[in-house]
């Protein structure tokens, strides 16, 4: 943290700056100056005000400050998909793109949601008209693991759930991800999906019901059906999922 510049003296004395007035007022400047590079302690307001001037040292703070939370949101939206670092990117690139429309009506992080889930959307959508590779584990990889251990277990459930979490229509599913795995309020979730906020609550209601029938299904997650039926625990029941989190 940059330490605040000296007080200078509360009047100047008639006559020809002291050796040590000088010097304060040369140390002052140039904190003045150092205090224009921004930080991580810089409000987020001036952050993206410079960003929009082209200030590339206050992109770099702002991707910096909230990569982790970009990287999380993509994260539990898709689950453990192995382009993951490429959405983040991207997201990013938009940001920079798009950031001059940003009018401060809202907070800063909910714009960054909103952007984020659209990137992701439009991702899943191009990813379906492309050829469907699964990640599962050959069979004979999986004859040399007889023995998997808690990680490989717990991996194994997340991809489970979220394969089962992936059958669900796509608005349900961002609803119940922003709001039972990413802690969104109900009205954040409506920001961030430019939806009315009765709107998300009926969508948040069928999406736990409709997920609930889908863990019955699934001989490994079925006991995780009554997990489901307290709001707020979607994250237990794909195995941790918070703490799994890039």
């Amino acid at each position: 943290m940059t330490a605040s510049a000296p007080a200078l003296p509360a009047f100047s004395p008639p006559g020809p700056l002291s050796l040590s007035q000088a010097l304060d007022c040369i140390v002052a400047g140039v904190q003045r100056k150092l205090a224009v590079v921004p930080t991580d302690e810089t409000p987020i307001d001036d952050i993206v005000a410079r960003c929009k001037q082209g200030d590339r040292a206050a992109f770099r703070v702002l991707f910096q400050r909230h990569r982790s939370d970009v990287a999380r949101l993509v994260f539990r939206m898709l689950g453990p998909k192995a382009d993951l670092e490429d959405i983040i990117q991207e997201v990013f690139l938009q940001v920079f793109r798009s950031l001059g429309d940003f009018r401060g009506e809202a907070r800063f992080t909910t714009w960054l949601h909103r952007l984020t889930v659209n990137v992701v959307l439009m991702h899943r959508r191009a990813a379906r008209s492309r050829p469907n590779f699964t990640d599962e584990v050959p069979a004979e990889a999986e004859a040399h693991t007889a023995h998997p251990d808690d990680d490989a277990i717990r991996r194994e459930r997340i991809r489970a759930f979220y394969a089962v979490l992936d059958r669900l229509p796509e608005k349900k599913r961002t609803v119940f991800i922003l709001h039972e795995i990413e802690g969104l309020s109900p009205t954040e979730v409506a920001e961030a999906v430019d939806a009315p906020v009765l709107t998300v609550r009926t969508r948040l209601f069928y999406a736990r019901r409709e997920l609930i029938q889908l863990l019955r299904q699934e001989p490994t997650l079925a006991s995780l059906a009554d997990v489901m039926l307290r709001p707020g625990s979607a994250d237990l029941a794909a195995g941790e999922v918070r703490e799994s989190t890039p």
